[in-house]
């Protein structure tokens, strides 16, 4: 065991942790934005190759979740063209209003010269401070890549430019119902060891 931290602790939040869907949320209950805060600052004390810290975090609560529902929702309906469909639209307007917050996901391209796909693993890195942060806190989310998530009419709504991504949706809430215990098959099958 370390000094400095119960690593059974740590090790009990990270094997718990599960996705919370947004019918599994308290309705209407919201969370203090103090504790949001929280765990965006813990996200962002994720690594990132030369320090560049491209995750951005734009934070829909209250009125705002109606805003971005009726945003994604009319976008969705512009550009899906033949692939359109009626339910998921109506899940598009209807959904973020039953989350306490809703936190778009988002990539700031600021060091060119690395792979862009090293700023998207560092937003990866971020989002699981976050989820695991919420964990921690009682809290339920997930992260959500669907809808307009890689429409490239959304950026200009999220104050992103050519060069960012867009990456998702992390949806936050009170737990009502709990997520089932998850399963993983053995690290070994998935590690190979090489010792000389």
């Amino acid at each position: 065991m370390s000094d400095l931290f119960d690593t059974e602790q740590i090790n009990r939040l990270i094997r718990t942790r599960r996705s919370t869907f947004i019918p599994q949320f308290v309705p209407g209950r919201v969370i203090p934005d103090s504790t949001v805060w929280q765990l965006l600052e813990n996200a962002n004390w994720a690594p990132s190759h030369k320090q560049t810290e491209p995750w951005r975090f734009i934070v829909f609560t209250g009125a705002g979740l109606q805003r971005l529902a009726d945003f994604q929702a009319d976008l969705y309906e512009r550009t899906a063209g033949p692939a359109y469909k009626a339910a998921k639209h109506a899940n598009l307007r209807r959904n973020p209003p039953l989350c306490s917050h809703v936190i778009a996901l988002a990539m700031k391209r600021t060091e060119r010269r690395l792979p862009e796909i090293e700023e998207i693993e560092a937003v990866a890195c971020a989002v699981q401070n976050l989820h695991l942060s919420a964990h921690a806190y009682g809290l339920g989310g997930y992260w959500s890549s669907g809808g307009i998530t890689y429409t490239e009419e959304a950026k200009a709504f999220f104050g992103l430019d050519a060069d960012d991504r867009l990456l998702g949706f992390f949806q936050l809430g009170y737990i009502d119902v709990p997520s089932a215990p998850g399963q993983r098959g053995p690290v070994q099958d998935k590690t190979r060891w090489v010792s000389e």
